[in-house]
């Protein structure tokens, strides 16, 4: 039984169009933010409280994991009970979790603090996802998320170099201070946000989580979901190991870390612009298959040239992530376009599948395989051949042939 009652959807008078994009890019914030900014204090931490590194690095998988599931969760509830009123909810615990790790007395504590973190930027993570489709369709959808990702190739790129520079002045907790205060102002524009969403459902708790069943049995939808949410093991992978390559394998600074990072971050966002370029000449089939050869061929260079030097481990990693920001606009273009209605749905199965093969690159990257540049040219060779693999797979299928056009 079709549950759904119609709503309009108002424009956003206070914030306007800027604002909401503005707004939507802080959303889509949180999780990069929530990791990056304490990132060259992961050493520190470690040696702060005395612990393993792997007990360390679970304040970044025990979060994706946790986030994962919370956007399973709070996707379909933004279709019963709004947008709006989940951010509000999400963003407030989002902002109590980060004043928690702030003042955390232990690791225990501050992994519990974490999780409680986690929870809130699912909320975040999944509802943006949703307001974008809800507010663009078609090729203005695809442009939108290009732009959207372009800006905020600004939080990965300043939140190292931030994180390095509070540590000149603070301790790691200084991290945490400026996350609290990230959740304040984005409350606050929450309550200035006019509510998106165009059709609710009216069903129960149970009924409504299980929406994310019938997503899922768009095979189209699945398919595109198993393609482009396991590219992303390499680039997590690459983030939780990232510190460890930089200071400990090529003896950096957390200060020079952080230049280094924020250099291969950065150039994130040539990959959406060159994609927007290149898509008035290639198909959207020709340019996914490409990024998909170009990060394999990424991947051998790592292996063999990245381990001479830290700026030739940057600059041989350099195509892997202008490919991570190219890949991103078609991608959630792609799923996004498979579905007609359940919106919140989608996303947080988008943003939850994403973020578990995520957590997997970190596991990865945390068993201590040995050297750790090899450990990362390896996974970007094995996930391209993979994931570009199974594009030329399921695009080959009736189901999904016309994606070829």
């Amino acid at each position: 039984m079709n549950e759904l009652s119609k709503e309009s959807a108002a424009g956003q008078k206070i914030l306007g169009s800027r604002g909401l994009v503005l707004f939507l890019v802080m959303l889509s914030a949180f999780v990069p933010l929530s990791m990056d900014l304490y990132l060259p204090a992961l050493p520190t931490m470690t040696r702060y409280f005395g612990v393993p590194e792997v007990l360390t690095n679970l304040t970044i998988i025990l979060f994706f994991i946790v986030y994962s599931v919370a956007t399973l969760f709070w996707g379909p509830m933004s279709d019963k009970h709004g947008r709006r009123p989940i951010l509000l909810i999400g963003l407030t615990a989002y902002t109590l979790a980060s004043l928690l790790c702030a003042v955390s007395v232990n690791i225990y504590m501050l992994i519990a603090a974490r999780v409680l973190q986690a929870v809130g930027a699912g909320a975040a993570t999944a509802v943006s996802t949703a307001v974008t489709k809800d507010t663009y369709e078609g090729a203005k959808l695809e442009r939108t998320i290009a732009a959207i990702q372009s800006i905020s190739v600004v939080v990965p790129v300043a939140a190292p170099m931030l994180g390095a520079f509070l540590l000149r002045f603070t301790d790691w907790r200084g991290a945490f201070v400026a996350q609290t205060l990230l959740g304040a102002v984005v409350v606050v524009m929450t309550l200035f946000f006019t509510e998106t969403i165009k059709e609710r459902y009216t069903g129960g708790v149970f009924n409504t989580l299980g929406r994310l069943f019938v997503v899922l049995r768009n095979k189209r939808f699945s398919a595109l979901l198993v393609i482009f949410a396991t590219s992303g093991i390499v680039f997590l992978a690459y983030v939780s190991a990232s510190s460890y390559i930089y200071q400990d394998f090529f003896g950096l600074s957390s200060q020079h870390y952080s230049y280094f990072f924020s250099f291969n971050a950065l150039m994130i966002v040539v990959g959406p612009v060159l994609y927007v370029k290149a898509s008035a000449y290639f198909s959207r089939f020709t340019l996914v298959t490409a990024s998909f050869v170009v990060t394999a061929v990424a991947g051998v260079l790592i292996c063999t040239v990245g381990q001479l030097s830290p700026w030739a481990f940057a600059l041989t990693l350099l195509p892997t992530t202008i490919m991570g920001g190219f890949i991103a606009p078609p991608s959630r273009f792609l799923m996004l376009s498979q579905q007609s209605g359940d919106t919140g749905s989608a996303s947080g199965l988008i943003s939850a599948v994403s973020s578990i093969t995520g957590s997997i690159g970190m596991i990865i990257a945390s068993l201590n395989l040995g050297n750790l540049v090899v450990v990362i040219g390896l996974l970007n060779i094995l996930m391209s051949l993979f994931c570009g693999g199974a594009w030329l797979f399921f695009t080959s299928r009736p189901f999904m042939k016309d994606l070829k056009n």
